[in-house]
């Protein structure tokens, strides 16, 4: 692979992540997003190669075989999303810098592959009671769906230490300038 920066950002749900990754790529021309394949159905308008490589499953499983994949993982039974290397290459033959917006297993994994050339972000809410107050705000869940979301941070909180980073997102324009600095400061390295 030829050389750049790769920016992994990872978050329990709900804490912000999707809207400081999209921040960054309208602040930052030598940012690209890193799409990701699955082998899940599109939804709604959702375009291949555009917001996913939809795949197959005996595809994807064909990529696993054939060392294909930066990271994977099987979140159901059948159900696989993954970070495959031609897009890595892709990007960076562009003499840009990857962004990845995946989660908090994933990030993991992939500054695992990447040291030092990636600056992982964990993206959080100053605490889980924070988090569940904006989920309810929103007013856009059930209070079943609030309530797997809150025990699913609770469960991801503490893997926050395990990033270079952990962004707080308690006020997001805060968060949006800490965000900035930190890519600039990875990009001058």
């Amino acid at each position: 692979m030829k050389s750049g920066k790769v920016f992994i950002f990872s978050a329990p749900s709900g804490s912000g992540k999707t809207t400081v990754v999209r921040h960054l790529l309208s602040v930052f021309p030598e940012l690209t997003f890193s799409i990701s394949a699955t082998t899940r159905n599109p939804r709604g308008k959702e375009k291949d190669a555009e917001d996913y490589y939809f795949i197959s499953t005996a595809d994807f499983k064909s990529r696993i075989d054939n060392d294909e994949f930066v990271e994977y993982e099987e979140v159901y039974e059948g159900l696989y999303y993954g970070t495959l290397k031609s897009e890595i290459e892709r990007i960076w033959s562009l003499g840009k810098h990857v962004v990845l917006d995946v989660d908090v297993i994933g990030g993991i994994n992939l500054k695992k592959y990447f040291k030092e050339k990636a600056l992982s972000v964990f993206v959080c809410p100053p605490n889980v009671e924070c988090l569940e107050e904006r989920l309810r705000s929103r007013a856009t869940d059930s209070e079943e769906a609030i309530q797997v979301r809150v025990a699913k941070a609770a469960e991801e909180m503490p893997y926050g230490d395990e990033f270079d980073v952990r962004l707080i997102n308690e006020v997001l324009e805060e968060a949006l300038h800490n965000a900035e600095k930190l890519i600039t400061d990875k990009i001058a390295e």
